[in-house]
């Protein structure tokens, strides 16, 4: 199985692409395409079935996701940090630092 498959699912309106198999730079326009074409509909991007994601299709679904809400499930605490800075919201709260700089250094 090479390459990426996207699954669409679709209920009550709301579209679920279940993406499965390498997400990559050049498989993330495939993901591109599809999200274009969901124009008006509620849409869920479903990573948890990904054998492989690298870092170079971040950059190529972000301007999906800031022009659009797009709600983003199955995430590794690597990409929601890596979409968090390209300025996409990942729905989930950052969590709080084991330590603070006011914590160590005295003022």
């Amino acid at each position: 199985m090479a390459g990426l498959q996207i699954h669409r699912e679709e209920v009550a309106g709301r579209v679920t692409l279940r993406l499965e198999g390498i997400l990559d730079g050049r498989t993330a326009q495939e993901v591109h395409t599809s999200l274009a074409s969901l124009s008006g509909h509620e849409v869920v991007l479903d990573f948890t079935h990904l054998r492989e994601f690298k870092d170079s299709a971040v950059g190529v679904l972000t301007r999906d996701l800031v022009e659009r809400p797009v709600q983003l499930r199955g995430l590794a605490t690597h990409h929601e940090r890596m979409f968090r800075y390209f300025g996409v919201g990942t729905g989930t709260s950052p969590r709080r630092a084991y330590y603070t700089p006011e914590d160590v250094l005295p003022a």
